[in-house]
């Protein structure tokens, strides 16, 4: 049995202490938040210890999702990293570029598992799409979600727009040589709207736009390649191949093939979860690796300096 715990009890975290909880391969040993009320409702629910201070947990456990503000990840990662236990770190990894290049190598010298928690990969259509996919030459991804304030303890790229910058570099696997991008806050202190336009070594361009101050909530992807045009749905899980189909219409344009295909919702979270412990018994690499991580918090990062550089020059 893998000894568990949850850093952090708030929304999030008290879903992975659900999986947790749920899992017959694990125990869920303890939770941790400063938040009297947060801890004593999932103690409540799940009948598990719960602590004021994470610290309490350090050396008891295998495994510990980490579910805190974004500002406390690397603290928080490094101690149960340096005290032996394996680490799921919600995305971003970090704040900076530096603390995630020093996790990745605290992981490596502790010979632990550094699992980053970009859960669209786990998404059923996204999975779907993988034997579709070849060279793309154009991505165009857009994120909508209405103002909440939760998570605006960081920007809008750091916030929502992160998901999406891991999802194409996972595509793409070339280097971004060129990032241009704008952004404005609207309702909090941080950048509440951005759009970034990234260009890839291999020739790929990707467009993508996050805003958490949207009356709707989307969740899409769109690809270009040679052979189709793909539309993926996150939030509906449903797919969508387009192409050229055999022969010629009446009026004369080319016949077009419309594949398209609806997915269960199914456990995004729970999977995510599952693959890290199997990494963890395994030790083999997880399904999103810190390097992977770190990837998206460089763009990402790059994305938010360029966001800042544009709102300083036309203010």
């Amino acid at each position: 049995m893998i000894r568990t715990a949850v850093i952090g009890v708030g929304y999030l975290g008290r879903f992975h202490a659900q999986k947790y909880a749920s899992l017959p391969n694990c125990r869920l040993l303890g939770i941790a938040d400063p938040s009297e009320v947060a801890r004593s409702a999932v103690a409540a629910e799940l009948k598990v210890a719960a602590y004021a201070d994470y610290r309490d947990l350090l050396g008891s456990v295998d495994a510990v999702s980490i579910v805190t503000p974004t500002p406390t990840h690397y603290e928080v990662a490094q101690a149960f990293l340096e005290a032996g236990a394996s680490v799921l770190v919600e995305k971003p990894m970090t704040v900076t570029v530096a603390e995630g290049q020093s996790l990745i190598e605290i992981a490596r010298k502790a010979g632990r598992i550094l699992q980053v928690g970009h859960l669209e990969r786990f998404n059923a259509a996204v999975r779907a799409v993988q034997p579709t996919l070849s060279i793309p030459r154009f991505i165009e991804s857009a994120r909508l979600a209405p103002f909440k304030y939760r998570g605006t303890d960081v920007d809008v790229v750091l916030d929502l727009m992160i998901h999406d910058i891991d999802l194409i570099l996972s595509i793409v696997r070339a280097p971004v040589v060129a990032v241009d991008a704008i952004g404005t806050s609207v309702f909090s202190n941080e950048v509440d709207i951005a759009n970034a336009r990234l260009r890839f070594a291999n020739g790929c361009v990707a467009n993508a736009t996050a805003s958490r101050v949207s009356l709707k909530t989307e969740r899409k992807l769109r690809l270009f390649q040679d052979d189709a045009y793909i539309s993926v749905d996150l939030q509906q899980k449903i797919l969508t191949v387009i192409r050229k189909g055999n022969g010629v219409g009446a009026d004369g344009m080319p016949q077009v093939a419309i594949d398209e295909n609806t997915y269960e919702q199914g456990d995004a979270l729970k999977e995510e979860i599952q693959a890290f412990l199997e990494a963890v018994v395994t030790d083999r690499p997880p399904p999103v690796t810190g390097e992977d991580g770190l990837a998206a918090l460089r763009t990402a990062v790059t994305i938010a300096e360029q966001v800042a550089s544009s709102r300083r020059q036309f203010s």
